[in-house]
């Protein structure tokens, strides 16, 4: 119903401003377990007995947490002045619509969160010491149960995959860069690549894009593999070079807990080698480039915007590092 000023407040419609599921969502919907893109993994607020007179103690209980809440997501909010026994709630619709902006914000993966701090490796994928034909790397991140994945993402948590170049190869014949530093080139590309609440990002801006699946986000993943981003090298002679991450859950989101994601780099460039044995340049030499390192690391969420608890990740590891 919509409120004016004078009305009366009802214990259940208080009530509904701390539990509703449905829109308007209640804040415990929005801040709390929630379901879905909603909850932020806070402490519930307690609901009014039936028949109970709404204390001022228990309008702040709900102003808090809503705060709590604005204060994460950088979301303004205007109804939320703390009460004293006989004050008047003079605009409950401000209420409801603030509630409305924050499920808003949460929903959206809480974009403006500035509450994030950046993990060491929690896991790497080593390649040979040299390869020539593809490296190819699943590395898994697993969260203590599946509420928690959700709130991290919800959030605003991220994980981050970074493909680096670690060693040294065989480089080419002169024609271009060099193996190594085509595959440092491609890769930097990539960038830093985060997995997001409904989108993905690449720090990098260069290479060909070949398959842009950057929309997907965590609520957006299955059971099966799909391409976040694949990129072809644009610089002669590796224009047959190509890097392609992928990601998946394994169960459907509100029941996952692990995140696997596979990198797939392709070496489809074979340079000759000239050398006093060789002066036809015919390939002698099958291992072109040198160490590859795929990297996991968590963008996790922090306390710093007034949350309880701290989310991120509780375990990873390296599924397959194969190259040939």
């Amino acid at each position: 119903m919509a409120y004016t000023a004078g009305d009366t407040i009802l214990d259940d419609e208080y009530n509904a401003f701390i539990n509703n599921s449905s829109s308007p969502f209640g804040i415990n919907h929005i801040g709390g377990t929630g379901s879905a893109q909603y909850g932020l993994g806070e402490s519930a607020v307690a609901a009014v007995s039936p028949g109970n007179t709404i204390t001022a103690s228990q309008w702040n209980a709900l102003f808090s947490a809503m705060d709590t809440v604005a204060s994460h997501t950088a979301t303004s909010i205007t109804s939320t002045t703390s009460k004293s026994a006989g004050d008047t709630i003079a605009v409950i619709a401000a209420i409801t619509s603030d509630l409305a902006s924050l499920a808003s914000a949460v929903a959206a993966g809480s974009v403006n969160t500035t509450a994030l701090t950046t993990s060491g490796d929690l896991t790497t994928a080593v390649s040979g010491s040299t390869w020539g034909g593809s490296f190819t790397s699943e590395m898994s991140v697993t969260f203590a149960s599946a509420n928690t994945m959700r709130h991290f993402f919800n959030a605003g948590g991220k994980i981050r995959f970074i493909p680096t170049v670690t060693g040294s190869g065989l480089a080419g014949d002169g024609a271009g860069p060099g193996a190594d530093a085509a595959w440092t080139n491609l890769y930097a590309g990539v960038g830093n690549l985060d997995i997001k609440a409904h989108a993905s990002t690449r720090s990098g801006n260069t290479e060909t894009v070949t398959t842009n699946g950057l929309a997907l986000g965590f609520h957006d993943l299955t059971t099966s593999y799909q391409t976040i981003l694949k990129l072809t090298d644009d610089t002669y002679p590796y224009q047959s070079n190509t890097v392609e991450i992928q990601a998946k859950l394994d169960a459907a989101v509100g029941t996952a807990v692990t995140m696997t994601v596979k990198c797939i780099s392709i070496n489809g460039t074979i340079i000759p080698v000239y050398d006093s044995n060789n002066l036809e340049g015919s390939d002698t030499q099958s291992y072109r480039n040198g160490e590859h390192t795929h990297k996991i690391r968590s963008v996790d969420v922090t306390t710093a915007s007034g949350l309880t608890t701290g989310i991120a990740p509780s375990s990873a590891s390296t599924i397959t590092a194969v190259s040939v």
